[in-house]
Protein backbone atom coordinates (compact mmCIF):
# COMPACT_ATOMS: atom_id res chain seq x y z
CA UNK A 1 0.00 0.00 0.00
CA UNK A 2 2.75 2.16 0.96
CA UNK A 3 4.94 2.39 -2.71
CA UNK A 4 1.26 2.60 -4.29
CA UNK A 5 0.96 5.41 -2.98
CA UNK A 6 4.41 6.87 -3.13
CA UNK A 7 3.73 6.19 -6.83
CA UNK A 8 1.18 7.62 -7.69
CA UNK A 9 1.63 10.35 -4.71
CA UNK A 10 5.24 12.19 -6.20
CA UNK A 11 3.86 12.30 -9.69
CA UNK A 12 0.53 13.87 -8.65
CA UNK A 13 2.69 16.41 -6.79
CA UNK A 14 5.09 17.42 -9.78
CA UNK A 15 2.41 17.21 -12.20
CA UNK A 16 0.14 20.00 -9.50
CA UNK A 17 3.77 22.01 -8.88
CA UNK A 18 4.54 22.54 -12.89
CA UNK A 19 0.98 23.07 -13.35
CA UNK A 20 0.35 25.87 -10.70
CA UNK A 21 3.62 27.66 -12.44
CA UNK A 22 2.11 27.45 -15.93
CA UNK A 23 -0.79 29.12 -13.92
CA UNK A 24 1.39 31.67 -12.67
CA UNK A 25 3.37 32.54 -15.85
CA UNK A 26 0.00 33.16 -17.53
CA UNK A 27 -2.02 35.03 -14.46
CA UNK A 28 0.70 37.29 -13.33
CA UNK A 29 3.51 39.22 -15.15
CA UNK A 30 5.56 39.29 -12.10
CA UNK A 31 8.18 36.60 -13.28
CA UNK A 32 11.28 38.88 -14.94
CA UNK A 33 11.93 35.88 -17.69
CA UNK A 34 10.47 33.06 -18.70
CA UNK A 35 11.91 29.33 -18.91
CA UNK A 36 10.05 27.87 -22.29
CA UNK A 37 10.30 24.23 -22.52
CA UNK A 38 11.02 21.84 -25.34
CA UNK A 39 11.42 24.79 -28.11
CA UNK A 40 11.75 23.79 -31.55
CA UNK A 41 13.38 25.86 -34.40
CA UNK A 42 10.65 27.23 -35.73
CA UNK A 43 9.29 28.41 -32.29
CA UNK A 44 12.93 30.63 -31.74
CA UNK A 45 12.09 32.19 -35.51
CA UNK A 46 8.96 32.92 -35.07
CA UNK A 47 9.61 35.09 -31.34
CA UNK A 48 8.26 38.62 -31.71
CA UNK A 49 10.78 41.58 -32.14
CA UNK A 50 10.86 42.25 -28.71
CA UNK A 51 11.88 39.42 -27.20
CA UNK A 52 15.35 38.52 -26.16
CA UNK A 53 16.90 35.42 -25.67
CA UNK A 54 18.84 35.25 -22.20
CA UNK A 55 20.36 31.39 -21.84
CA UNK A 56 19.75 28.42 -24.24
CA UNK A 57 20.15 24.62 -23.62
CA UNK A 58 19.28 21.49 -26.10
CA UNK A 59 15.75 21.23 -23.38
CA UNK A 60 15.21 25.14 -22.64
CA UNK A 61 15.33 28.74 -23.81
CA UNK A 62 15.22 31.75 -21.40
CA UNK A 63 13.33 34.65 -22.82
CA UNK A 64 12.42 38.33 -21.31
CA UNK A 65 10.81 41.17 -22.88
CA UNK A 66 9.28 44.43 -21.41
CA UNK A 67 5.66 43.59 -22.74
CA UNK A 68 2.75 42.50 -21.08
CA UNK A 69 1.36 38.86 -21.35
CA UNK A 70 4.59 37.53 -22.47
CA UNK A 71 3.43 34.22 -21.25
CA UNK A 72 0.37 34.07 -23.18
CA UNK A 73 2.23 35.70 -26.51
CA UNK A 74 4.89 32.13 -26.06
CA UNK A 75 2.20 29.85 -26.17
CA UNK A 76 0.57 31.41 -28.84
CA UNK A 77 4.31 31.34 -31.40
CA UNK A 78 3.84 27.51 -30.37
CA UNK A 79 5.53 27.00 -26.60
CA UNK A 80 5.00 23.93 -25.45
CA UNK A 81 5.58 25.19 -21.82
CA UNK A 82 6.23 28.04 -19.94
CA UNK A 83 7.69 28.29 -16.82
CA UNK A 84 8.21 31.95 -15.06
CA UNK A 85 12.01 32.23 -14.50
CA UNK A 86 13.65 34.98 -11.70
CA UNK A 87 11.08 35.10 -9.16
CA UNK A 88 12.15 35.37 -5.45
CA UNK A 89 9.28 32.75 -3.94
CA UNK A 90 6.97 32.98 -1.52
CA UNK A 91 9.37 33.72 1.72
CA UNK A 92 10.76 37.33 1.97
CA UNK A 93 14.84 37.60 1.21
CA UNK A 94 17.34 38.88 3.78
CA UNK A 95 18.57 42.45 3.11
CA UNK A 96 22.08 42.20 2.46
Amino acid sequence: MTIRTVLIGVPAMLLGWIVTLVLVALLSDAAPAYAVLFPDGAFLGALPRDVSILASSDFSVTVTSDSPGLAATLYRQGALVVLPAGLRGCLPMPRP
